[in-house]
């Protein structure tokens, strides 16, 4: 299964994007800061993310422009 991307994982669980900011406790800017691969999620956002989003770290692809 190819790894996807956090907006992809964002979107398949059906959350938009101001939705998604609120459950991890971000702001809309850093959650698309995060999407398009600007900036990093830390460890504890990660987590956060995987159990919001019910994905594993290992199906997630943090570099949105990386041909995997």
């Amino acid at each position: 299964m190819p790894k996807m991307t956090l907006r992809a994982a964002r979107v398949n669980k059906g959350y938009g994007q101001k939705e998604a900011a609120k459950l991890l406790k971000v702001s809309n800017k850093t959650l698309s800061s995060w999407e398009n691969g600007l900036t990093f999620p830390n460890a504890e956002k990660i987590k956060a993310i995987c159990e919001t989003y019910e994905v594993s770290y290992n199906d997630l692809n943090f570099l949105p422009n990386n041909p995997l």
